[in-house]
């Protein structure tokens, strides 16, 4: 017998991570192998949260605190917000699952830009939304455009920001202008996974906009800058009254001892977090300048990755870098074909990269010409 599973997920496909190092070790008979395409943190988590995860590590037969109170109370108070106002997930993905759980139908409409983080779409054709693409432009959202698609039936509108994969921001005049012009039952997302590596002085302080915009919720994880993508814990910030019609989605114990332990640590060390935005700023200025002595373009990054317009297919220029031990992410299936995205990495990564880099550049043009 043929189970009869939701006639929207026939066919889809699930999440694809970039390539695991010891497979691609193996595969191609490789010693090192660097992993510059999943956007981690090169330098891992703070010290101090390592050590909490290992401390917490001892008890693994006790279940969580479900309600996450020590790492709650402390996320609100660096946010300097109510701690009602929070939702914790297995990374910020299953807050953006929670969220199209509980707000769409196959009645009801979703607006996203086109290229974007892909689970807003995937998650959305789970619950048989109505999926509404607003292609970037110039490589940045487009607001106007993205308005113009909001109906009666519209019930979440994704704002990606900075956006991945292009590393493009939406700037603090052009948010606020457009959630003033959200119809109040619209809920508008901004997902910033990636604010820790911001250092636009215009980027948006969409905590603050939170009590005058009930219908706004913002997304932030520990995965990216505080290194903890393993352990999966993310959250969203909200009104009081959205997190509570939320909760009931959410699964009992759904973040872990360790990952709450860990969390709550790393939220402490703010230091190494500086440090580790200082770092990245400096790896993208080097990315930068080798794009603008090889005549590559490329968009600017708030982020901690740079997607690179080599003007060749990027499944060409995966293989050639995969080969030479760097494994970055293509971008014919993120909407640029002709572009790699590149993770920053340490600073020794970085150069071995670019050397690599060169070289695939090189050869590839050389192909090219024949």
């Amino acid at each position: 017998m043929t189970m009869k599973v939701k006639t929207q997920i026939i066919g889809m496909e699930p999440y694809k991570p970039g390539k695991p190092m010891e497979e691609v070790k193996q595969e191609l008979g490789l010693s090192e192998v660097h992993k510059l395409a999943s956007n981690e943190n090169p330098y891992g988590p703070s010290p101090a949260a390592a050590e909490a995860a290992a401390e917490a590590a001892g008890h693994p037969e006790i279940y969580p605190d479900g309600y996450a109170a020590e790492l709650r109370s402390q996320t609100a108070a660096h946010l300097n917000i109510d701690p009602s106002q929070l939702v914790f997930g297995a990374g910020s993905d299953e807050v953006i699952l929670m969220l199209c759980r509980a707000l769409l139908t196959p009645e009801t409409n979703t607006v996203m830009a086109s290229p974007t983080f892909s689970q807003y779409k995937h998650n959305a054709v789970v619950e048989g939304a109505e999926i509404r693409e607003v292609p970037l432009k110039n490589g940045y959202h487009d607001l106007p455009a993205m308005l113009d698609q909001v109906d009666e039936n519209t019930r979440i509108i994704w704002v990606c920001n900075p956006n991945n994969p292009t590393g493009t921001y939406t700037t603090k005049e052009e948010f606020e202008s457009f959630l003033e012009q959200v119809p109040s039952d619209v809920l508008v997302v901004s997902d910033e996974a990636y604010i820790e590596y911001v250092t636009a002085p215009d980027y948006p302080d969409t905590l603050s906009l939170l009590n005058d915009y009930p219908n706004l919720m913002v997304l932030r994880t520990f995965s990216k800058a505080y290194g903890l993508a393993s352990l999966r814990v993310g959250y969203g910030a909200g009104s009081t009254e959205l997190v509570q019609a939320l909760d009931p989605i959410r699964p009992p114990f759904n973040t872990t001892t360790i990952a709450q332990k860990a969390a709550a640590a790393a939220l402490k060390d703010q230091e190494y977090v500086e440090s580790c935005r200082r770092e990245n700023r400096e790896a993208l200025d080097e990315f930068e300048r080798f794009c603008e002595s090889h005549g590559l373009s490329y968009l600017p990054s708030q982020t901690n990755f740079l997607l690179i317009n080599t003007g060749i297919p990027g499944n060409r220029m995966f293989d050639s870098l995969l080969r030479k031990g760097f494994i970055v992410r293509s971008g014919e299936s993120l909407g640029f074909p002709d572009s790699i995205r590149v993770t920053a990495g340490t600073k020794e990564q970085n150069q071995l990269f670019l050397k690599a880099l060169d070289e695939s550049l090189s050869e590839n043009s050389t192909l090219s010409e024949q």
